[in-house]
């Protein structure tokens, strides 16, 4: 990607892309966020153009869906009291809402979106044809190299989030019950 159109950062935009329903999406806060526009000028917007927009480019959250991304997400936390269900956009539709607010900085946030869209497709792409690959290595090579193959999993796989600890790692000395020249013995 130029670098003359990298106007956010990368990590940003990577961070405001979700998965709900099964789809990669963002929601309209964060996209109104990178587009230098009030969430409710984005959403007007998308109101005034509703035939540009069907189901597979954009849809409303659910209240439960609401409830488990502002629970996830810390930087939606300002959505916890919003009456309003959020809509969410699919990749389609981020490009069609640089199309429906027309400006420069649309398009070019727009564009820069899509390319980390397809990325990260890439990515999930190239892990599965891995895992099919180590499978069909795996089941040739089996008796030989079980442990090998087995490291590479354990090397590949998303990394597991900690759990967190419930209460406190505080130790106390332990009481000296009967050890002492005390006049009980």
């Amino acid at each position: 990607m130029d670098s003359d159109m990298t106007i956010i950062p990368t990590k940003r935009i990577e961070q405001s892309i979700l998965q709900i329903r099964g789809l990669r999406v963002m929601i309209d806060a964060d996209l109104a966020m990178l587009y230098g526009v009030t969430t409710k000028a984005l959403n007007q917007a998308v109101k005034r153009n509703k035939d540009r927009f069907p189901p597979d480019f954009m849809f409303q959250m659910s209240p439960e869906e609401k409830q488990e991304v502002v629970t996830n997400c810390d930087h939606l936390s300002r959505l916890r009291f919003s009456p309003v269900l959020p809509y969410v956009f699919t990749k389609h539709g981020v490009l069609m809402l640089a199309n429906v607010l027309n400006s420069e900085r649309a398009v070019r946030v727009s564009v820069q979106i899509v390319h980390i869209f397809v990325r990260l497709r890439e990515t999930l792409a190239s892990h599965k044809d891995l895992a099919r690959r180590l499978d069909d290595l795996e089941k040739k090579y089996a008796a030989q190299s079980k442990v090998f193959f087995e490291a590479i999993r354990k090397l590949t796989a998303p990394p597991m989030k900690p759990k967190k600890k419930i209460g406190s790692d505080l130790k106390e000395k332990q009481a000296r019950y009967g050890r002492g020249r005390g006049r009980y013995r």
